[in-house]
């Protein structure tokens, strides 16, 4: 399912927004059960988390492509959205630049219905969950009808312009 995102990554030419709206995403991932037995990253021992996504990361901010992600959350954060806080750095580390919105504060936003990335202005890609955060049917949707990649392109500046850079928000 990443392959469609991986992809558009690789051909990107100037940005890439990711916009996640979700409190939970696949519960059974091996990561977020190991992070609840109580096992965290060591920011210091980059060797232990660093793992091909970041790879993707950096190659494609590397290039120059601006990759920016914007997490809409409710507070108190659920445990999963802690478990995502808690590993941010990594990302942050491989040059991705991250925010997070309150959902209280969102209230006079009128986001999308789904999670999506937005490349170069000119490829959206949708994001398909079930309600208890697994992949959905196909999982993700590659749309380029430029109506639709404009609306939720607006729909990710209108959060990035008040969410809160990673290094200020503190989860409550």
């Amino acid at each position: 399912m990443a392959t469609a995102v991986r992809e558009a990554l690789a051909k990107a030419r100037r940005s890439a927004v990711h916009l996640e709206m979700r409190d939970s995403y696949m519960r059974d991932d091996p990561a977020f059960i190991s992070w609840q037995g109580g096992h965290r990253e060591d920011p210091e021992d980059r060797e232990s988390w660093w793992r091909p996504w970041l790879d993707v990361v950096a190659e494609t901010t590397g290039r120059g492509v601006s990759m920016r992600r914007a997490r809409v959350v409710s507070e108190p954060v659920s445990d999963y959205i802690q478990y995502e806080y808690d590993g941010t750095f990594t990302n942050v580390a491989a040059g991705e630049q991250v925010r997070w919105l309150p959902r209280s504060t969102a209230r006079d936003l009128l986001l999308p219905a789904l999670d999506c990335w937005v490349v170069d202005s000119e490829t959206l890609i949708l994001h398909h969950f079930s309600g208890d955060g697994q992949w959905a049917g196909s999982g993700m949707e590659v749309c380029t009808d430029p109506a639709l990649v404009e609306l939720y392109a607006r729909a990710f500046e209108s959060v990035w312009l008040r969410a809160v850079p990673h290094s200020e928000y503190r989860p409550t």
